[in-house]
């Protein structure tokens, strides 16, 4: 949400008994998804969307992350078009052409997972569809090396790198994390490395991390609106968000939110 500061400064490996927990709640955040999905089209308000979510994940048996987290005044995060992340519902009516990033924290038996999606709005532009699909190859690429013995610093590498490679830039100032039973445990996961790949904490079994990047079409540099909440491009650019809730196994990544 904010700035990364951390829960937790200390890595938390879960158990596989922990896994699962945080496997059934991922199940039932892409349930979520799945619905604001079939309902996103021209002319919904985005405070709807908030609404269905909310009360989507209370019949659940689930409740949401994001509710009143360090004051955050809604259950879901919805940025829109030149918006990066932490886009507060204020009811805003989406339109043909528009790109909706889709952020979630569910809440399931005392363990968070986290997740986001970048969705068109109808028909989009060529540019902003090409942002959203390099975007999400960088999440791949990125969780691709969640394995044990590499470091956090070889998934902001493969980010960084497909992001450049295509023309655009990862924002600097918000980053991945450690998630579990709170949002932001240890460790940071930058989209980005300054002194090369290989760098940062070494992975392990039951490491599990939140990999989130965020794509701008233009510069990386950021700014933050009024509502001391969403978080913007400086140069109005647009920008694309993708996220999965990922665990370290001895066979590779295992993605717990897909």
């Amino acid at each position: 949400m904010k700035p990364w500061k951390g829960d937790s400064r200390q890595i938390v490996r879960k158990s596989p008994e922990q896994l699962a927990l945080m496997r059934r709640g991922g199940m039932l955040l892409r349930e979520v998804f799945h619905l604001l999905e079939s309902r996103l089209r021209p002319g919904v308000r985005d405070t709807d969307l908030d609404r269905i979510a909310r009360e989507t994940m209370q019949k659940m048996g689930a409740k949401p992350a994001f509710l009143g987290y360090r004051g955050f005044p809604a259950s879901v995060c919805i940025s829109i078009n030149e918006e990066v992340v932490h886009g507060v519902p204020r009811g805003r009516v989406l339109k043909e052409g528009d790109i909706v990033g889709i952020d979630i924290g569910l809440v399931y038996k005392e363990f968070i997972t986290d997740a986001s999606t970048t969705y068109a709005v109808g028909a989009v532009s060529p540019a902003a569809q090409r942002l959203m699909d390099v975007t999400r190859e960088a999440l791949f690429l990125g969780i691709d090396q969640m394995r044990p013995g590499h470091r956090v610093g070889d998934i902001s590498a493969a980010i960084q790198q497909h992001a450049e490679e295509n023309g655009y830039s990862v924002v600097r100032d918000y980053t991945g994390h450690g998630i579990g039973r709170t949002m932001h445990e240890a460790p940071e996961c930058p989209n980005f490395v300054t002194r090369g790949g290989g760098r940062g904490k070494r992975l392990e079994p039951g490491v599990v991390i939140a990999i989130e990047p965020m794509v701008n079409a233009g510069g990386s540099e950021t700014r933050l609106l009024k509502d001391n909440w969403t978080v913007v491009t400086a140069d109005g650019s647009l920008s694309a968000h993708y996220e999965h809730t990922v665990a370290v196994t001895e066979d590779g990544p295992y993605i717990l939110t897909l």
